[in-house]
């Protein structure tokens, strides 16, 4: 069972060089640039009075626009982002226009915000996310001393239930665990690229270098793809430690992780047998290391504790509850079947009101 062991190995190699590598925002820094702060609302009410206040605190930003855009809610988003923003100057509100066909939601209401907005830096903030008040200044900040033209900083991931606790720290976990990231946010290869859409920052010009949002406009994972679509026309960026100036719960039940990683995972490796490979990947570090170790073999208990430690690791970067890496098993399986269960109910899943 020594082959067993090389990969937990190797995957803890990489989490101790992220664990001290990732860039983190820096100190407070004045930005004279233009900031365009856009975000595309559906049926947000219960985030955003909260998501404006967050918003409209944010400081050291000399020319800044926060626009919204209310995308056909179908609750009280539209009323309650017009009294929230109703005495502040530098806010717009949009309404969106009806989703054409070949459009992924989000994606069309984002190419409508960036259509309207003219700031020399684009931040895109998902509804579920709260800032620092120095969340984006800092970013920014960051993302011009290293020389960078996107940074998506990631943020603390909140989960109170068992199931959010059990699903969500797999999120960092794998890339934290895979992806050298100072080696990623250099490489040519837009296979290496990564980002987190609940918070992006980008140039305008590398954005329209690459096509804008037309670009990814069918992706499910937007994020992800836009992040390729700016890496293959050269553009350098990736994800940065964002877990002191952002968090973000995104789930708040099992059934809403079932529709949003059921709407999603089945694009996010790239084919059918980049799925395949997933599964296989997650069964090597989360099943068979402990089926292993209960059945006595000492390399079973060896594996098991060195992935245990790459969880542990992503854990204290993210903020996240450290006891939650001791269930790594289940958290593999319950992931595994979310694979298959996107695979399954492939154009049954609705999001937001809409059909994916």
């Amino acid at each position: 069972m020594l082959w067993l062991t090389a990969l937990p190995i190797f995957l803890l190699l990489i989490s101790i060089i992220n664990f001290f590598g990732i860039r983190k925002p820096n100190k407070d820094s004045q930005i004279t640039e233009s900031v365009s702060v856009i975000v595309a609302l559906r049926n947000e009410a219960e985030n955003v009075v909260d998501l404006v206040r967050s918003l409209l605190a944010q400081k050291c930003l000399n020319n800044v626009e926060f626009v919204f855009l209310d995308d056909n809610s179908q609750d009280q988003t539209l009323e309650l982002l017009l009294s929230s923003t109703a005495e502040s100057a530098n806010v717009r509100v949009l309404q969106g226009a009806p989703l054409p066909p070949g459009w992924i939601g989000k994606v069309w209401a984002l190419h409508q915000l960036m259509e309207c907005t003219h700031g020399e830096i684009i931040v895109s903030i998902d509804a579920d996310v709260r800032l620092a008040p120095d969340a984006i200044s800092r970013s920014i900040a960051l993302m011009k001393s290293a020389s960078l033209e996107f940074v998506s900083p990631y943020p603390r991931q909140i989960a109170h239930s068992v199931s959010e606790r059990l699903v969500q720290p797999l999120l960092q976990w794998s890339w934290m665990t895979t992806l050298p990231l100072r080696v990623a946010e250099r490489a040519p290869f837009s296979s290496m690229a990564v980002a987190n859409g609940q918070f992006f920052i980008v140039r305008r010009t590398a954005l329209v270098a690459c096509g804008g949002y037309e670009s990814v406009k069918a992706a499910v994972l937007d994020d992800v793809f836009l992040a390729r679509a700016l890496a293959k026309t050269g553009s350098r960026g990736v994800v940065i430690g964002g877990a002191e100036i952002a968090e973000c719960r995104m789930y708040s039940s099992w059934s809403q992780i079932q529709s949003g990683y059921g709407k999603s995972l089945r694009h996010a490796f790239g084919s059918d047998f980049g799925s395949i490979l997933a599964i296989v990947f997650l069964l090597m570090t989360g099943v068979l290391p402990l089926v292993s170790a209960l059945l006595g073999s000492p390399w079973g208990v060896i594996t098991f504790t060195l992935v245990t430690c790459t969880r542990i690791i992503s854990a204290l970067r993210f903020h996240g509850r450290i006891i939650d890496s001791l269930f790594h098993p289940i958290s593999s399986i319950l992931l595994i079947y979310l694979i298959i269960y996107s695979y399954l109910k492939r154009g049954e899943i609705s999001w937001k009101g809409r059909s994916l």
